[in-house]
C-alpha cells in the first residue's frame, strides 16, 4: 500500500508525501527483511532528499540501494539513474574518505555504476585528482541532465558544489600554488580561476591570499607551534596567579589578619552594628618578626 502511494506521490512530484510514506513503510514490520522493498524505499527517499536539496542525505540513500532492485522499480527510477544521481550527489557532498568508503569501495553501488560508465569514470577521475578530464566528462553529461526529470533543476547547484570541492581539495596540501598550473589542471582561464578562488576566500572555504601580479595562491595555515606555546603560557600564568593567591591567603590566616563579624561602634548614635569589611587585595606580603607589611 505504501509503495503504491509513494509511486503516485513521485508521479505528482509531491515529495513531502513521498517522505511521509517512506517513513511509514520503513516502520512496518518485515520491510527490512525484504531486500527489494527496502531498496525501493531507499531510492524513493533519495529522490525526496534531492528535491529538498539535501544532497548528502540523498547520496547516502542512493549508495545504500541494494543491487537486487534491478529493473523492478524502473517505472519510478532506473538502475542507471541511481548511479547518476548517487554519483553526482556524492561528489557534491562527500569528502575524500567518504567518497572512497561509500562509493568507490561500495560493492553494491559499483554494480550500479557499471551500468553508467561515464559516472564511474567521473568519480574515479575526481578521486584521483584528474580534474581536467573529470570536468570535461561532467560537461558532456550536461545535455542529459538538462532534460532529466529529477535533476534538471539541480544540475547547476551540483556542478557548482563539485567544482568548489575540487578547488578546495586541490589547494589544501600546499603552502603555495602556481595559478597557471592550476588553471591548466582545471582546464580554465587564469582570470576565471582567480575569480573563483577569490569567491571561495571571501566565503572562508579556502584560507589563502592571492598574489595577482605573480599569479600565486599562498595558503594561510594555522601556526600550530605558536598556538601551542601560547596555550602553555596562558596555563602557566593562570597557575602562577592561583599559587600567589593561595600563598597570600595562607599568610593572612597564619597571622590572623582576618576581619571577623562583630560589633562596630557607630559614630553618632551610640548603637552597635555588625559589619564585615572585605580584606583589600594585596599584591605582596612581607613577613617580619610577628608582623605583616601590606603595601
Amino acid at each position: 500500500m505504501c509503495l503504491n502511494a509513494v509511486r503516485v506521490a513521485v508521479e505528482m512530484a509531491n515529495f513531502m508525501h513521498v517522505s511521509n510514506y517512506v517513513s511509514k513503510a520503513e516502520q512496518t514490520p518485515g520491510t527490512k527483511a525484504d531486500a527489494v522493498t527496502a531498496a525501493k524505499l531507499k531510492a524513493a527517499a533519495g529522490l525526496a532528499y534531492v528535491d529538498n536539496r539535501r544532497y548528502k542525505q540523498a547520496a547516502r540513500a542512493f549508495v545504500e540501494v541494494s543491487p537486487e532492485l534491478a529493473s523492478s522499480y524502473s517505472d519510478v527510477i532506473s538502475s542507471s539513474d541511481i548511479a547518476l544521481y548517487g554519483g553526482l550527489t556524492a561528489l557534491a557532498s562527500f569528502d575524500r574518505n567518504e567518497l572512497r568508503r561509500e562509493v568507490i569501495n561500495n560493492i553494491g553501488f559499483r554494480e550500479f555504476m557499471e551500468l553508467y560508465p561515464e559516472v564511474r569514470e567521473v568519480v574515479h577521475d575526481f578521486y584521483n585528482s584528474k580534474y581536467a578530464t573529470c570536468f570535461a566528462q561532467l560537461e558532456a553529461l550536461r545535455p542529459a541532465l538538462a532534460v532529466d526529470i529529477h535533476l534538471h533543476d539541480h544540475a547547476a547547484a551540483l556542478y557548482r558544489e563539485i567544482r568548489t570541492r575540487a578547488l578546495v581539495q586541490y589547494t589544501a596540501p600546499f603552502s603555495s600554488v602556481d595559478m597557471n598550473k592550476m588553471a591548466a589542471a582545471f582546464n580554465s582561464s587564469i582570470s576565471d580561476l582567480e575569480k573563483e578562488l577569490a569567491g571561495l576566500i571571501v566565503e572562508d572555504k579556502v584560507t589563502a591570499r592571492i598574489d595577482s601580479q605573480a599569479k600565486v595562491l599562498y595558503a594561510r595555515h594555522a601556526d600550530i607551534r605558536a598556538a601551542t606555546f601560547a596555550k602553555v603560557l596562558s596555563v602557566a600564568e593562570g597557575y602562577v596567579r592561583e599559587s600567589k593567591a593561595l600563598l597570600l591567603r595562607a599568610s593572612l590566616l597564619k597571622h590572623d589578619v582576618v576581619q571577623r563579624g562583630g560589633g562596630v561602634q557607630g559614630g553618632g548614635g551610640g548603637g552597635s552594628s555588625s559589619s564585615s569589611w572585605p580584606v583589600p587585595a594585596v599584591p605582596d606580603v612581607q613577613q617580619g618578626s610577628h608582623s605583616i607589611h601590606l603595601d
